[in-house]
């Protein structure tokens, strides 16, 4: 059965452009300080509208081609933000750049969460309205079934230690804790599974 009703029509699909509207304000409500971190804004309005500029820009960490996209009555419910553990330095150039032109910590590196060689779930959220109806587990199907496609053996991400809730839904899909990472003051564990 379709996790939103019968007469739903719902589907997974790759992110486009015009899906900033939806979906920066979940990955706001996803990632939280993180947010300010990598814009060097200080509020949320700011926050929004520099990662909706770097959204509709190709080879970025927050780019619309990173994301899988949850559509269910013709609008965006949820995504997945994902890429190639190993780029991502790459992918945080053009945030890098950005800070420095607007002369917000010149020379700065984000902290690393991710490794190369896996496959790694950025950011993962389903509107409110829309929560538990399992749209999160067929993101992270949909995640791990990317991650096979282009070869990785291994999928990863990152969860706050005191976040049970998350924590229990990534177990239960398989993975484990295989480290630490400090981001923007928070602790979180990085946790991998083998696809």
């Amino acid at each position: 059965m379709n996790p939103i009703g019968k007469e739903a029509a719902a589907m997974i699909r790759s992110g486009q452009p015009g899906d900033a509207e939806a979906v920066m304000p979940l990955l706001f409500a996803a990632i939280d300080e993180i947010a300010y971190l990598l814009t060097g804004t200080s509020s949320e309005e700011d926050a929004l509208g520099a990662m909706s500029e770097l959204f509709a820009e190709p080879a970025n960490r927050l780019s619309w081609e990173n994301t899988l996209v949850y559509e269910a009555e013709g609008r965006a419910v949820g995504f997945a933000l994902c890429y190639d553990g190993g780029r991502v330095d790459e992918l945080d150039r053009p945030l890098l750049a950005r800070l420095e032109a607007a002369g917000v910590s010149p020379g700065h590196q984000f902290p690393r969460e991710t490794r190369p060689g896996e496959y790694y779930l950025d950011s993962l959220a389903v509107a409110p309205a829309y929560q538990g109806r399992g749209i999160a587990r067929e993101l992270m199907a949909a995640f791990e079934a990317e991650a096979g496609r282009l070869g990785f053996e291994r999928a990863a991400l990152i969860v706050e230690q005191h976040n049970e809730r998350a924590r229990r839904l990534y177990e239960k899909q398989g993975y484990r804790v295989d480290g630490q990472v400090e981001l923007a003051g928070h602790r979180y564990d990085h946790m991998t599974k083998r696809v």
